[in-house]
């Protein structure tokens, strides 16, 4: 009997661990970064973010088309997501260790956007230009107190300048503005509530943040919580943060110069991640036009995977 030989592809890729808006090891956000992952299927990108376990990884890929100069796939342990600014922040931070374009054009399923390396060495930051998310629909007052329950709050607790509004499109988030840091601090989210209620609102996750923050030379301070995707608490969220800054903008609570406003909010305390986000925003005609998220970076390990 002949025998019958299959040929096995092996890959070797280059995967890292990156912390997100911060530039200290072990705090802000952290991503998984795949290099080369062309030859990988959807399965094995979903086996690889299990196995490292982030909240979401990041996998590079070559353009497909003539309009950008990059791919990037987004996976959580559990399922793929269109966007994720502290993975993109992550993914861009690795690949400008090594001399190339200052800007380049990144496609994803939520579209194309450019991003931008700032500065140089390890003090170098990395900047996400995108338009403007939605500013949506204002909950309900029944809605308001199903999801003050869900998150152990009282009507009182809220900062009045700032209804319950949904966000974003293909990523959503509900907006909740509460009066202080001890608000932030007293949250208890009972996570299958909130679940079932993602469904219901059309909010895939929940955004809490106050104005008045105990951290210093910050606009706001927040939490978020995205159980209906996988992640109890992310501990920075930068398109989270994103979304809060068209949301204060319409409501005339962002310090503007001209046509340019810019701020930076805290977040991560609560889990022993703190982290920052900066966020520029550009107006023309009185309206937000544009929208640069901005974090820095660091780097935790790096390793190669045969695949």
């Amino acid at each position: 009997m002949q025998a019958i030989r299959i040929a096995v592809m092996s890959r070797t890729l280059a995967v890292f661990q990156v912390d997100a808006f911060t530039r200290h090891r072990f705090t802000g956000n952290p991503a998984g970064v795949v290099l080369g992952a062309d030859l990988l299927s959807d399965e094995d990108m979903l086996a690889i973010a299990r196995e490292l376990n982030n909240a979401d990884t990041a996998f590079v890929l070559s353009p497909d088309g003539t309009d950008h100069d990059l791919r990037m796939r987004f996976f959580t342990p559990r399922t793929e997501a269109a966007f994720v600014a502290h993975a993109t922040i992550a993914a861009h931070y690795v690949m400008s260790r090594r001399p190339g374009p200052r800007r380049l054009r990144q496609k994803q399923k939520a579209g194309i956007i450019d991003v931008e390396v700032r500065g140089e060495g390890d003090a170098r930051r990395i900047a996400i230009h995108q338009q403007p998310p939605a500013v949506g629909r204002e909950l309900s007052a029944r809605e308001r107190l199903a999801v003050l329950d869900a998150l152990a709050l009282s009507s009182g607790d809220l900062d009045n300048r700032c209804p319950l509004i949904v966000c974003g499109t293909a990523s959503t988030r509900l907006m909740v503005g509460v009066r202080g840091p001890e608000q932030l601090r007293q949250l208890k989210p009972d996570a299958a509530r909130l679940t079932t209620l993602s469904a219901q609102l059309g909010a895939a996750g929940y955004f809490v943040f106050t104005l008045e923050p105990q951290v210093a030379d910050v606009l706001a301070e927040a939490r978020m919580f995205c159980p209906a995707i996988g992640i109890p608490e992310d501990p920075v969220s930068g398109n989270a943060y994103g979304m809060l800054g068209v949301y204060l903008a319409s409501r005339d609570l962002v310090p503007r110069d001209g046509d340019l406003a810019r701020f930076t909010g805290a977040q991560g305390h609560y889990l022993n991640r703190p982290g920052q986000v900066d966020i520029e925003l550009e107006y023309q005609d009185g309206v937000v036009r544009s929208l640069r998220i901005v974090g820095d970076a660091a780097l935790v390990f790096e390793t190669s995977l045969s695949f």
